[in-house]
């Protein structure tokens, strides 16, 4: 299988299984407890049908929209994901290129394996900082300030990791960051050389925003549950919240909210947006799919601050539907990671690409021009 083999995520999906060692694959995906959350984000767009305008003439189509208050040429973008290089040497790098080539936002992690600096330095296109809150205060306040001096657009507060996730895949094959050899995984490791010898001879491994703070996921393997639930702040709530939107004083999001109620303290303390998320199905199995919870929430707030539906994403169509509930954007992490592992940055735009042109055809057959045509008028729930 060759990267012009692969159509749709589900083909990225295999040839990055293909490439990646066991313990690296299954932490893209995998998910929490029996992985119900993860298969429900998917699912849910399956109960909604789609129903076009037809003589509509529709030759050309306009995709862009705003978002903190930068246009982009789609209406999809690049979740901020961690552990980039893992995946392939160029990590981050990959990512914001091809985000870069389709004008839209690419996000960059705390738990990055390039430097907000180097990101900022040499990415033109619209950056998301995502940023984790540390028991540390001075990580908090450095990586802020790394996230202003290198001219983000925006930062995103992850509300949803105050303890790490049951990720039962990575106990069962031993991954952790940096990765060590065990028993389990060291065949695996072994059949895939390609990898192997990248993660060893190219640039070393380390999180270069969080280095010079803790040894922890640079210099010392842990499991990502680990991390959360030992250097992440438990005690974290709206007040911390809203004291680190008025510290950054740029364009704020919330990133994990699924309720209306928090929807609403969000507007209170001042967010611009919020990304209805619940982080991939990876910390609270038996949680709502965010495409669930997208209408009673845009019916709440959506005329108050942005909106953006986080998480699920494998078509174009899953865009439309969720555009056409008001959502003013949507995100993803696994659909461009699967692509990541296989190819690099070739990955990433193909699966940009084949997305993007999945967005364009079916507008066209929705009868839509731009987004603005989309409404709850084209949808009906089974």
């Amino acid at each position: 299988m060759r990267l012009n083999d692969c159509h749709n995520i589900a083909d990225f999906r295999k040839l990055a299984k293909k490439r990646l060692p066991a313990p690296v694959f299954h932490y893209i995906d995998g998910a929490a407890d029996d992985e119900i959350t993860l298969a429900r984000s998917t699912a849910a767009f399956n109960d909604c049908d789609l129903v076009p305008r037809v003589l509509a003439g529709v030759e050309t189509v306009d995709m862009s929209t705003t978002l903190f208050g930068k246009r982009i040429e789609m209406p999809l973008f690049l979740s901020p994901t961690a552990l980039q290089r893992l995946f392939h040497h160029d990590g981050e790098r990959a990512v914001a290129r091809a985000a870069e080539k389709f004008g839209t936002f690419c996000g960059i992690s705390s738990l990055a394996t390039v430097s907000l600096e180097e990101i900022g330095r040499t990415i033109s296109t619209p950056k998301l900082f995502q940023f984790y809150y540390h028991k540390d205060r001075a990580i908090n306040r450095d990586m802020i300030q790394a996230a202003k001096a290198a001219g983000f657009d925006a930062l995103a507060l992850t509300v949803d990791t105050i303890v790490g996730g049951n990720r039962e895949r990575d106990f069962r094959t031993g991954f952790t960051t940096p990765p060590k050899l065990t028993p389990s995984s060291l065949l695996s490791f072994a059949t895939h050389p390609s990898w192997t010898l990248n993660y060893l001879l190219r640039e070393r491994f380390e999180l270069p925003n969080l280095k010079n703070h803790i040894r922890q996921g640079s210099n010392a393997a842990v499991t990502v549950s680990e991390y959360f639930t030992s250097l992440l702040d438990q005690t974290m709530d709206w007040k911390a919240a809203e004291a680190i939107r008025a510290e950054w004083g740029g364009p704020f999001c919330l990133k994990g909210v699924m309720s209306v109620e928090c929807a609403r303290r969000a507007i209170d303390i001042g967010a611009s947006a919020i990304m209805i998320s619940n982080h991939g199905g990876r910390q609270l199995d038996g949680s709502r799919a965010p495409f669930d919870q997208l209408a009673e929430i845009v019916d709440a707030v959506g005329d108050r601050l942005e909106v953006i539906l986080d998480g699920g994403v494998r078509r174009g169509t899953h865009v439309l539907k969720a555009l056409s509930l008001g959502a003013k954007a949507v995100s993803g992490g696994r659909l461009y990671l699967y692509a990541l592992a296989a190819a690099g940055q070739p990955g990433v735009e193909r699966v940009l690409g084949k997305l993007r042109a999945e967005i364009e055809r079916d507008m066209k057959l929705m009868g839509a021009q731009s987004l603005a045509d989309l409404s709850r008028e084209n949808l009906r729930f089974r």
